[in-house]
């Protein structure tokens, strides 16, 4: 089965004379990384050094024996996973590439390619991407929906498959009519992803679920291989990740799961603060340990963070320490406008810079807004004062749909095996080949174990389909050889340029692009997309590689296939923002598991923070579940903000902003009381604070003169 997870043994209380591998750790930490004899919840404040704690307690393990290989740390994003690997390899050296360190999903696919046969699926299954699902839910509803619809019906039915429902359960819980369609469109969407072979994200959850559950050999043979799994940032788990991860470690139940309560901010995709609730009932031997001290803020910070998160029920009642300081007081900054709230933010950063010896780099600032719209004018004022600056969170230009089909078809060139290439390719854009014909063409492979575009060359495959469906998916299988076949040939920029132009036209993407779009504009930019992205192959064909520092090098010239093989090495240059030296805009949920020297918190006012309740600012006696659930959410969302700073903390609002056309009176957010701050050293003017500082660096400056 390869590296997976640990299968757990019995291990020895902890020595009464610790490792030099845990040198450095608090009592707490120590008392997380020794416990390993069954369930264990770590509670990491912000800040606690949760990271710190589990790669540790791989290396204890390790070191009291435990095969690298049988250990496994689940994470939620690739980001965390790599960061994680990192650091156990810092720690524990070669051993640390053979600890699985992987999301969810990663885990959920190796689970589904090795026992999914079970289900029907093949080891070579597809997994569709959120434009793959959208234009199968596009075309299950008949093709006339628009992509705005289709995608609203992509997030329920995600939801749905969160909360562990098929199209089936769905139906019956369905509320509405509104709902009772999108639970028949989920039924007909289940169909063709069976047919075609293929699951969307969600799937990658819920299909190891349903391995675990309904086939007692498949849960049996996992259950022996997996021991203790360590689970990050558990808080965000949602209930059928809390089901798959109580069928994997069995009753044994030797798992740690590290979380917050009040970081949980992510319950709009399906998280549920249900599962650390159920720990205790479906563990009664859990072991809970707290991680209270804070090695990032400072107390004033901290205070404050404390003061906002006190209002909400707690599961594990804990509060946030440091031993950084008192450091600066928390600011409170209220402006009359957006602009005039980016101005303020813009002159806060300036005079920050300008009273420290040296200046802080711009890197160390942050400005965290609730919303992705609020950043346009923050991103006004820090171009007009020449700041260089980044918006977190946007799409990889490599991950733009557009940019992705083209590289389906250039993957198919490479690798025809390649199913998920195969169906993106033939369907972007679109040759008359519809769901029928392809899910007959799954059900064929499927049955001869052959790839889809293998298949299509199959002597036996004219008995599975009409001739007017053979003759479309066999002029589709020779132009792709012929392009491959031109493709190796082609070489140098100009001619790889050519090649680009001519076969972009040939399947006329173009047209696709304006046709998918209810927006000419979108359309354009998506198409200028492309564009650029022919233009940086033909030029990488031609040698030229621009390497991280903006120069280019000259290599050797290139065939366009053999430049189209370092297509899965793209993704790399999305990351080279990672060290530029500029202020971060982010969204708070964005913002989640980073830090910052200085933090400004953006738009603190009622129906922003909290966002837009139905208790006309919750201040009712009486306050439906649902609305105060969501204020809670809220609350965390606020203090996961606080506790991104460092150093400094600036939290501003302002006294009117926009409402489509128009502008409107704002309050504060509740939220700024319930900081509970000094209100004789809250306030700022950061442009008078600016002024100031100038004022007194031009005295310095004339008396300097006059000494000389």
């Amino acid at each position: 089965m390869g590296r997976l997870c640990i299968i757990a043994r019995s291990v020895s209380p902890p020595s009464p004379h610790p490792s030099p591998m845990s040198a450095g750790l608090n009592l707490a930490q120590l008392q997380a990384v020794h416990y390993t004899e069954g369930p264990c919840l770590v509670l990491a404040g912000a800040g606690s050094g949760k990271t710190r704690v589990i790669t540790h307690k791989i290396a204890h393990m390790i070191e009291r024996g435990l095969e690298p290989r049988r250990i496994a740390a689940i994470t939620f994003t690739n980001k965390a996973a790599a960061e994680m690997r990192e650091r156990a390899k810092g720690l524990i050296g070669r051993a640390a590439k053979d600890v699985l360190v992987c999301t969810f999903h990663a885990l959920g696919v190796r689970m589904v390619r090795e026992d999914g046969k079970v289900l029907g699926l093949k080891p070579q299954f597809s997994i569709l991407d959120q434009d793959d699902v959208t234009s199968i839910l596009k075309d299950a509803a008949g093709g006339t929906t628009d992509a705005a619809t289709a995608r609203q019906w992509q997030w329920t039915i995600s939801l749905w498959k969160n909360m562990g429902l098929n199209a089936a359960q769905a139906l019956a819980q369905a509320k509405d009519d509104h709902e009772r369609s999108i639970a028949l469109i989920m039924q007909r969407y289940e169909e063709r992803l069976a047919a075609y072979q293929s699951v969307d994200f969600d799937d990658l959850i819920s299909l190891p679920l349903k391995l675990l559950r309904d086939h007692p050999e498949v849960r049996a043979k996992w259950q022996a291989a997996l021991g203790h799994v360590l689970v990050d940032e558990y808080q965000d788990t949602n209930a059928t990740q809390y089901d798959l991860l109580k069928l994997l470690v069995g009753e044994r139940g030797r798992f740690t799961a590290v979380g917050d309560d009040d970081q949980s901010i992510y319950g709009w995709r399906g998280a549920t603060l249900d599962n650390l609730k159920k720990l205790p009932i479906d563990f009664p031997q859990l072991k809970v340990i707290k991680l209270e001290q804070n090695y990032r803020s400072t107390s004033a910070i901290l205070r404050a963070a404390n003061n906002v998160i006190g209002p909400n029920p707690k599961l594990f009642p804990k509060t946030l320490f440091s031993e950084l300081g008192e450091g600066e007081p928390v600011r409170v900054v209220d402006a009359d406008s957006e602009e005039h709230e980016a101005e303020r933010a813009v002159a806060r950063i300036q005079g920050l810079r300008a009273a420290a010896n040296p200046p802080p780099d711009w890197k160390g600032f942050a400005i965290l807004y609730r919303a992705n719209h609020q950043a346009k004018p923050f991103e006004k004022a820090l171009r007009k004062a020449g700041i260089p600056y980044k918006v977190s969170g946007g799409t990889s230009f490599f991950d733009r749909a557009e940019i992705r089909d083209l590289c389906a078809w250039f993957r198919l060139w490479i690798n025809s095996d390649d199913d998920p290439a195969f169906l993106r390719a033939i369907t972007s854009p679109k040759r008359g080949i519809g769901h029928t014909t392809l899910g007959a063409l799954g059900q064929f492979a499927t049955q001869h174990k052959q790839s889809l575009f293998a298949a299509l060359f199959s002597p036996m495959l004219p008995a599975a389909l009409p001739r007017r469906a053979l003759d479309g998916l066999h002029e589709f299988g020779r132009y792709v050889n012929d392009l491959e076949y031109r493709a190796r040939q082609t070489l140098g920029a100009e001619n790889a340029r050519a090649f680009l132009a001519d076969w972009l036209k040939e399947i006329d993407y173009e047209k696709h692009l304006y046709d998918g779009e209810d927006s000419e504009k979108v359309a354009a930019a998506r198409w200028s997309n492309v564009l650029e992205f022919c233009d940086w192959m033909a030029q990488r064909a031609g040698g030229q590689i621009d390497d991280t520092a903006g120069a280019t090098t000259q290599m050797e010239i290139k065939s366009l296939l053999e430049v189209a093989q370092t297509i899965a090495l793209l993704s790399t240059l999305s990351d080279r923002e990672k060290d530029q030296d500029v202020v971060t805009l982010s969204t708070l949920h964005a913002s989640k598991g980073l830090e910052w020297p200085h933090v400004i918190l953006a738009g603190v006012t009622e129906g922003m923070l909290p966002f837009k309740l139905d208790d006309d600012g919750g201040r009712q006696q009486k306050v439906s579940d649902e609305t105060l659930s969501r204020l809670q959410e809220e609350r965390r969302l606020m203090y996961v903000g606080i506790t991104r700073a460092q150093r400094s903390l600036a939290v501003s609002w302002t006294k009117k902003r926009k409402k489509g056309r128009e502008m409107v009176a704002a309050q504060p957010s509740r939220f700024i009381a319930e900081m509970a701050l000094d209100k004789t050293t809250a306030r700022e003017d950061p442009r008078e604070k600016l002024k100031a500082l100038r004022a007194e660096f031009a005295l310095k400056a004339q008396n300097a003169a006059k000494v000389a």
